[in-house]
Parts: C-alpha cells; structure tokens; sequence
C-alpha cells in the first residue's frame, strides 16, 4: 500500500486540493513533477469532487484517501447513511460488505461496536485509514471473504448489515437478490446463526414483489429517495418474522424529511374524481412503494384515474410531493392543443397517457421550461386530457 501513502505526502495533498475546482482533463495534461503514479493524484482529485455534495464530512476532512470514482458514486450518501443509522441500534453491528465505509460511520453513533468487513485490500486499508483520519476508534476494519469472517469471529450480533453487489454478468437481466455476491437468499439460514436481525440494502432497481418473493421473514421495507430520486431499499429483516409488513417511503430535502408509512396487508380503498382545483404528484418513492391506493385514503383525496397516479382535492392539503393548482383543463383534440399548446413553452409529465413526453414536444412544437406545468393523462372517464397547472 506504498503508493496510497506516497498520496499522503504534504506536497500531493496541497495540490490535490489546490486543484479541486479545477477541469480534470486539463490538469492531465500537465507534467508530473511527484515522486507517485500522475494518475492517481488525478484520479483522487476526481474522487473528491464526487465526495463535496454526496460525503461533506470527508470532503472537509484533511489527508482522507479517496477509491475510484466509481466506488465514490456507488456508496450510500451521508443523509442516507444518517437515515439507516436512525433506524437500528444496539452493542455490535457487522457490515458484511463495507465498501467506501460510509454506513459503518453513522452506525458506528448508535452501536457500541461496528465491524467493516471488505474484500479488497486497498479499499480495506482505505477504510481504516480514514476512519482514523475521522476519528472513529469504535470501528475494527477487517480483511477478507465476509462468510468467512463470521464463521472465524463466531460472535453474536444486534444486526447484521449487507449491501449485496449485482454480478457482471447479469446486465440485461431481470434484477434478482440471487444473482448477487453475495447471494443473500441463499445465505440467510447462515446469517441467521450469528444476528436474528439483517438490515439489506439493495438498489431501487429491485421490485418489491421479486424481493419479497425471495427473501423470508421481512418486517419492514425503506424506499429512500435524495430530493425525489429513489437511491436505495432497505429490507429489514426479523428470524421467524410472520406479521403485517410496512412499507416506509422517505424523500429527503434539503429543507425537510417526508416520510409515508403504508401497510402491505392493508386493503386500502382509494376514490376517484374528475379534476377539481388542486393536482398533486407523489414522491417517486411513493411511486416505487405502489401503494397508490392508500395515498387516496389516508390523504383524503381524489385519484384521476386507477392507472394515472395522481391525484385531485378541492382543499389544498400538505401533500408528500408536487402540489399544483389547476389552472386550464383541456380535451386531448387536435384542435384544442393547436389553440392552447402549440408553439408554447411548458414544463410536460405523462401518467397513463400513450404518447411519450419527447414526442409531444416534438409534434406541437413546446419548448421545455416557463412556468406552465402541462400534465398530459388519462381521466377517470378513460378520456386523455391535459391539465395546465401552476405549481404552489
């Protein structure tokens, strides 16, 4: 691990940082005038400006080594990693899969005791050094195949955590918990041995219904999105577990936290109208959660359509997404879009309507952007209409 020390050297760091803001591929060019690889000084300067918004703490935090890009991309971000911490506690936690470290360092607030377990050496000792650089004396980092390292410790735990990776040669296929390394699934009887309860983390890409379908005993499902982009699902699991599962859906803002919280074996009742004064579009973690159902009920409101996902109240209510009010509503007919749309500048969603936003555009000639909101669906009588709307 020389070459990652030789990053530690005080000129290297000073020019690191120096360069932060700096166009990446301009600074390629110049000469290298270190004693270490040019490429890897790049490489971290690239690392870091991936790390400023999604890992703020590290990104302040002198002489921290960065992974590739990619690993800095793919690791949970620290307001997720806050959420999970709040979810679980207890005396120790073992991350199976411990990646960048970014989870085991807020778990690491609410248990006694977090072991970070990683396959590769350099990322294994990227861990442990940051984590010295932040401070962190409650975490052991260690190497090697996570099995084996739960069957070497053989000690009980509060949790067990995983973050199971999709293997390279599934691309195309159906997203499945058993095409993952590791193959969690399968593993769970073993995992059961040392923790009753497993909290997994899998991406958004995963259906719920193949999840459920796969894994035994799930108490609860976490659909979290940052500022309405869903980021991950958490499953958290109980040994012999066999009650109501709830589904929590999370959008995390910057101002605030919404959090919806749906049963799965609840029968919710949802009710429909034409579009009254006010529109409203669920979170994309409620769209992930397909509860959609249960919005109309426990918010009191109207759905446009069994398929259209959204949904209409006189009374304006805080609703858990965009709010609009409803301004024009127009029949979907050539003449009445050449009067109000053609050559307009709107901002366009489809819900269950059978023309695609690019083609709208491109066929009635609306720029993107104004303060129109044109939502292009389907009404509770099957008819295509658009709502133009100004957003509240």
């Amino acid at each position: 691990m020389n070459s990652l020390k030789l990053l530690l050297e005080t000129e290297i760091q000073e020019f690191i940082n120096t360069n932060i803001e700096n166009d990446v591929s301009k600074l390629a060019l110049h000469k290298n005038d270190f004693s270490t690889d040019y490429i890897s000084i790049i490489n971290q300067i690239v690392s870091k400006q991936k790390a400023k918004k999604k890992l703020p703490t590290w990104f302040k935090t002198p002489n921290i080594l960065y992974p590739s890009k990619v690993s800095v991309e793919q690791t949970s971000s620290e307001k997720a990693a806050k959420y999970k911490a709040s979810l679980i506690s207890g005396e120790k936690l073992i991350d199976l899969s411990g990646g960048f470290g970014i989870d085991d360092y807020y778990f690491s607030t609410v248990f006694q005791k977090v072991v970070h377990c990683e396959i590769n050496p350099e990322l294994s000792f990227i861990v442990k050094h940051n984590f010295e650089q932040l401070g962190k004396k409650n975490i052991e980092c260690i190497l090697g195949e996570s099995s084996k390292t739960l069957k070497n410790l053989n000690q009980k735990f509060s949790w067990i955590y995983i973050d199971p990776s999709r293997r390279n040669d599934i691309k195309g296929k159906v997203f499945l918990l058993k095409d993952c390394e590791p193959n969690v699934p399968e593993l769970l009887p073993f995992y059961f041995n040392y923790s009753n309860s497993i909290l997994i983390k899998t991406a958004p890409l995963l259906d719920i219904q193949s999840g459920l379908l796969e894994l035994q005993f799930v108490k609860r499902i976490h659909i979290i999105a940052i500022e309405n982009e869903v980021k991950e699902l958490l499953w958290e699991i109980e040994n012999h577990y066999k009650d109501d599962i709830t589904i929590t859906s999370i959008n995390i803002e910057k101002e605030a936290t919404q959090i919806v919280t749906t049963s799965l074996s609840e029968d919710y009742m949802a009710s429909f109208s034409v579009p009254k004064k006010y529109l409203y579009e669920p979170n994309t973690s409620i769209l992930k959660s397909g509860n959609f159902n249960a919005i109309s009920q426990l918010y009191k409101i109207d759905k446009l359509h069994q398929h259209s996902h959204l949904y209409t109240s006189e009374e304006k209510i805080d609703f858990p997404g965009r709010s609009f009010k409803i301004d024009t509503i127009i029949p979907f007919q050539k003449k009445e879009i050449k009067t109000h749309l053609q050559n307009t500048k709107m901002n366009i969603t489809t819900r269950n309507f059978p023309i695609k936003v690019d083609e709208i555009r491109k066929k009635y000639k609306i720029k993107d952007g104004g303060t129109i909101f044109a939502f292009f669906t389907t009404d509770i009588q099957n008819n295509k209409i658009v709502l133009l709307c100004s957003k509240i």
